[in-house]
């Protein structure tokens, strides 16, 4: 039990002295956990940054891959690639001069982001990580009316999962309301809290106030990534970080969204924090997509376990 004054994703960080922090569901995910990340690299820990891809990968030189289905991205490699956040994060990181290697898995089965994380956790000695995922249907336990997009997501929490030697293993869902466009109904993410903090495994929720240093330096790493990546800025960055401005309601920041009305609002700044067990514990699913080894493996596994399934009715959060 913590004091009422610490936070407790932190507390639970405390003794951990090389801690990894990872995006889940890939894109620009990472960016998301760069607040915590700066924030423990700011208290004296060693850490490591890495992001299941949406890049290219398949094409980097043998030299950028640390072990198979594990490249390390530096800010030279793949001049040649216009869209790859991890390469764009290494630059704003060595421009900052943070550690600039950002780690990239593939998009694989559990079996084998599973190996990538073993190969990285025992290269670097890892005794903690953090799972990030900028939205919330990392939450979705697969019997709602929608889950968004949670296929990278929970085979990044299911890889975690059997790996008990790590002692500390946490994930963090930032950007409530985000996934809307995509069929979550947040009061059913709630009801998920809810149900997750009644089993031990909620550890509270924290915001990003840009009057900090960490939360300073996360909008420059947003308007950095949308400035080098024009074509395709990250929505979801851009929500949290014009959240962590103060803008509100219907906030434009890229043509991806024209035709959409988002809802921009101060929830979106907050860092809900949970233990990984506990909630890969709840997912009725983590055993059907065990065993794969393709993401195409786990988008089937998911939609066969929904056909017969009688889903809890999206509801409305009435206030």
């Amino acid at each position: 039990m913590t004091a009422l004054h610490t936070n407790p994703l932190f507390d639970r960080l405390a003794d951990a002295e090389r801690i990894l922090v990872a995006g889940a569901g890939g894109g620009f995910d990472v960016y998301a956990g760069l607040p915590i990340a700066l924030s423990l690299l700011h208290q004296g820990k060693e850490v490591l940054l890495a992001n299941l891809s949406f890049s290219h990968l398949a094409g980097l030189p043998l030299e950028d891959w640390a072990a198979p289905d594990l490249a390390a991205i530096t800010p030279r490699t793949a001049p040649h690639q216009t869209y790859f956040p991890e390469r764009t994060l290494a630059r704003w990181l060595e421009a900052h001069e943070y550690p600039a290697t950002v780690y990239a898995f593939p998009q694989t089965g559990v079996q084998p982001l599973r190996a990538a994380y073993r190969a990285l956790i025992d290269l670097h000695r890892i005794d903690a990580v953090v799972l990030v995922d900028g939205g919330t249907d990392i939450l979705m336990r697969g019997d709602e009316a929608g889950l968004g997009t949670p296929e990278e997501d929970l085979t990044s929490v299911a890889a975690l999962a059997a790996l008990d030697d790590v002692p500390c293993r946490l994930v963090v869902s930032v950007g409530f309301g985000v996934d809307a466009y995509h069929g979550v109904s947040h009061a059913l993410v709630l009801e998920n809290i809810a149900a997750l903090e009644r089993e031990g495994a909620y550890l509270g929720a924290f915001s990003i106030p840009r009057a900090t240093r960490e939360g300073a330096l996360f909008l420059d790493a947003v308007a950095h990534a949308q400035e080098h990546t024009p074509d395709r800025p990250s929505i979801v960055s851009g929500s949290i970080a014009a959240a962590v401005r103060g803008s509100f309601g219907d906030v434009q920041f890229t043509t991806r969204t024209s035709g959409s009305e988002l809802f921009v609002n101060p929830l979106m700044s907050l860092c809900f924090a949970f233990d990984l067990p506990g909630l890969a514990a709840r997912c009725l699913y983590l055993d059907r997509i065990e065993d794969t080894h393709l993401m195409r493996q786990v988008h089937s596994r998911i939609a066969e376990f929904r056909e017969d399934l009688v889903p809890r009715p999206a509801r409305r959060i009435p206030h």
